[in-house]
Order: C-alpha cells, then sequence, then structure tokens
C-alpha cells in the first residue's frame, strides 16, 4: 500500500440469497469505496456460486447469452427459468443454473416438503441445452429446493425409473422407495458425445448421518419423520444407481453427491456427469472468465460479501474460498455481511482479517432486503473509513518510535 491507504481494491462478493444477484452486491460495494477514496482503482469481480444467479453472471462475465426456457418447476407448475451459453473462449459451453428450475425460492412456504419436490425441470435445461448444439454443459449446484437424488432430471432426459412391476415410478424423492431398477435406453442420444459437469459442494453426500436428506431437509420443510424417510428413500436410490448406472465412485458417501438433494448422484451415475468442486469448476476452469488469483494478486485489499456469515461460512462459501487464495497470496481480506450468525468468528480461522454486518439497527427482514444496495453501500464507506483511521493511527505511532529512537 502507498502511505498506507489502499491504491487498488478488489471487490469479490458472491449474491445475497433472494435479495441481490452478485453483480448488484459488487457494484454497491464498489460505490461505497469510492465514497471515500473517488481517485482508488477499484476491480470487481462477481462470484459465481453455483446457486442463484450462477449463469447470468458467468454470461455476463464472458459475454455470452442467457436463453428462457419453460420447464416444470419444483412443485410441478410450469415456470420460467433462464440457463446460458457462454462466449469469448468459453465458446460451446452451456450453464443450466438448477436453482433457477428447481430453487428453494420457487417453492412456496405452505409446499416445502422435499418429498414431494422434483428436479425434472432441471432435466429439461439440460435438453434444451443439449438441443441447442452445446458440447459441454456446466450445472450449478446449490440453494435446491429438493431432495429426489436427481431422479426427475433423469426422468426428463430419458430416463425411465421402473417399480417392481416394471411400472415407472412418479416425481418426487418419496417415490424413490418403490425404485428398482433404471431402463437409460431412452436418454437424450446427444449424452454420449456432451461432457456434462457438476459445479457442487463436496461436502454435501448422498447417504449416512451426514446425508444430504438429514443436513438439509429441515431447512427445505421436512419434519423428523420425513427426514427419516427420505433418508430411507435415497439409500435405495442408491442400491439402484450402483447397479444400473455408470459411475464407478462412491455413490453414497462420495464427495458431491448430496449435492442439490442428491442431484450429484443421479447425474453421475444416470448420464455419467463430473462432479468437481464449485470453485474449481467455476473459477479455475478457464470458463468463467474471471480469473480470480490475477486480480487478487493486483490488488492491496479485497472485500467480500454474502448474505450471511455463520459456522457454516468456512464450510466451501464464497468467503472462505476467496480467504483461502487470499492467504496464500498474502493479500488482506474483509468480509461484509447481511447478517452474522452462530459462530462467525470461525472465519477468522480461515483468513478473513475482519467482519461486518451491513445492518446497524434493528430492522424487518422485508425492509433489510428491500435496501440492501443502499445498506452495503454504506457499510463499505464505514469499513473504508475504519481502515483509514486505522492507517493514521499506525503512521502516527510508528513515527513516535522513529523519534524515541532518535
Amino acid at each position: 500500500m502507498s502511505n498506507r491507504v489502499p491504491q487498488r481494491i478488489l471487490v469479490a462478493p458472491s449474491g445475497f440469497k433472494e435479495s441481490l444477484c452478485a453483480e448488484s452486491v459488487a457494484t454497491a460495494i464498489a460505490a461505497g469505496v469510492r465514497r471515500v477514496l473517488p481517485g482508488v482503482r477499484v476491480d470487481t469481480a462477481p462470484i459465481a456460486d453455483g446457486g442463484e444467479g450462477t449463469a447470468r453472471t458467468l454470461a455476463a462475465a464472458t459475454r455470452g447469452q442467457l436463453h428462457d426456457a419453460v420447464v416444470t418447476g419444483p412443485v410441478g407448475q410450469a415456470v420460467t427459468a433462464q440457463w446460458a451459453t457462454l462466449g469469448g473462449s468459453a465458446t460451446g459451453v452451456a450453464v443450466v443454473e438448477m436453482a433457477a428450475a428447481a430453487g428453494l425460492s420457487l417453492v412456496p412456504a405452505d409446499m416445502r416438503d422435499p418429498g414431494a419436490t422434483t428436479t425434472y425441470g432441471v432435466g429439461q435445461l439440460i435438453a434444451a441445452a443439449l438441443d441447442a448444439g452445446a458440447e459441454q454443459i456446466l450445472v450449478g449446484c446449490g440453494d435446491s429446493g429438493t431432495c429426489d437424488g436427481g431422479a426427475g432430471a433423469l426422468q426428463a432426459l430419458g430416463a425411465r425409473i421402473l417399480d417392481a412391476e416394471g411400472i415407472e415410478i412418479g416425481l418426487g424423492g418419496n417415490e424413490l422407495t418403490r425404485a428398482v431398477s433404471i431402463d437409460r435406453s431412452g436418454l437424450h442420444p446427444r449424452l454420449a458425445d456432451v461432457e456434462v459437469v457438476l459445479a457442487c459442494n463436496p461436502h454435501n453426500v448422498l447417504c449416512g448421518s451426514g446425508g444430504v436428506a438429514r443436513v438439509f431437509g429441515p431447512q427445505k420443510g421436512a419434519s423428523t419423520t420425513q427426514v427419516e424417510r427420505l433418508s430411507e428413500a435415497l439409500e435405495n436410490w442408491a442400491d439402484v444407481l450402483e447397479r444400473d448406472g455408470v459411475h464407478d465412485g462412491d455413490i453414497r458417501h462420495g464427495l458431491g453427491t448430496g449435492a442439490s438433494g442428491g442431484l450429484g448422484a443421479g447425474l453421475a451415475a444416470g448420464v455419467g456427469a463430473a462432479l468437481r468442486s464449485r470453485f474449481d469448476a467455476l473459477l479455475d476452469s478457464g470458463l468463467s472468465g474471471i480469473d480470480l488469483d490475477r486480480r487478487i494478486r493486483k490488488a492491496d485489499l479485497v472485500i467480500t460479501a454474502e448474505g450471511s456469515i455463520d459456522f457454516q461460512t468456512p464450510k466451501g462459501k464464497v468467503p472462505a474460498e476467496v480467504a483461502r487464495r487470499c492467504q496464500r497470496l498474502g493479500v488482506p481480506l474483509i468480509a461484509l455481511a447481511g447478517s452474522l450468525g452462530q459462530g462467525a468468528p470461525a472465519v477468522h480461522d480461515v483468513g478473513i482479517a475482519a467482519i461486518a454486518s451491513i445492518i446497524t439497527v434493528p430492522m424487518p427482514l422485508a425492509e433489510a432486503v428491500a435496501n440492501g444496495e443502499s445498506l452495503l453501500t454504506d457499510a463499505a464507506e464505514r469499513t473504508m473509513r475504519m481502515i483509514l483511521l486505522g492507517g493514521a493511527v499506525s503512521a502516527r505511532s510508528g513515527g513516535k518510535r522513529r523519534k524515541g529512537a532518535a
């Protein structure tokens, strides 16, 4: 830093779920920085995490194109979802955001039963990308409202999931208790020639005590009884996938198999999709056009942000990933959050130097969401003023030490 004032600042946030996209978050923070340092160089790098906004963020980063498709939503009603074709060096790559077709935000509060919701629309989006000539399909996993093991997506792609009498089962995770076999002969013909990659959180697994039904089922509206029923259904589904699928890894406990309610397991075994850490797939594959490490190296300070920072943040969330890279490259990092939850201080252990909530007075959630951009801008301004104050104090104390030494 020059004269203890950062000259180059990188803003690399995720979106605030059901509130602001990553691009809006980055723009709001940059505006707050410039209130204090109008001449500073601010670089914005909105980060896609596989969840809401991923297709839009990657399309913007590569100068690609968004496409609309009417698909079956998680509760069986038609929804208009977007998928993307990327530009630049990623031409030929399509991005399917599972949350756009089966996200929790598409499930009304009074219909939140992950045993009944379906990923059928995700399969329809993949089919749309295949029909459009995609050479590679990147599926962003996150923010799902489903727990059907990806069965719905396979059904939409032409697979037949059969019960003991050879009758096709219905949609939803509860139906998986009836599954006995998969007939893959009717799968979309282009799947044989197109690579499908799932960008997922590797911490999520399909079965066991840490399986997706037990860990995320309650967040999606499942009661204790429903969680156990879903867990049993996914265990049975794992038997079927192991017997009739093409995945040669551990379908029950393999990294990423539980992504998006088991979509990872279903697509890996059903169509041979590759399961990759979402940040390896989204930041290091060359697809996103972000080149985050290069931009961190050029910065004096990095600011990241997320809707909530809590004990889950170190487990594969955007601020923790940015922190890992900043720590390795020796660049200080500050994180802003819509709220600070239980265990938030644990993020200091992964390399985040300081955290701050954008909300300074109690307010209803609806008000905070409505005013998210202005709250972020004000918080960024406060943060920069504190940084300048710290630099002034450090310079003054350093000057006194030098005089005393003389």
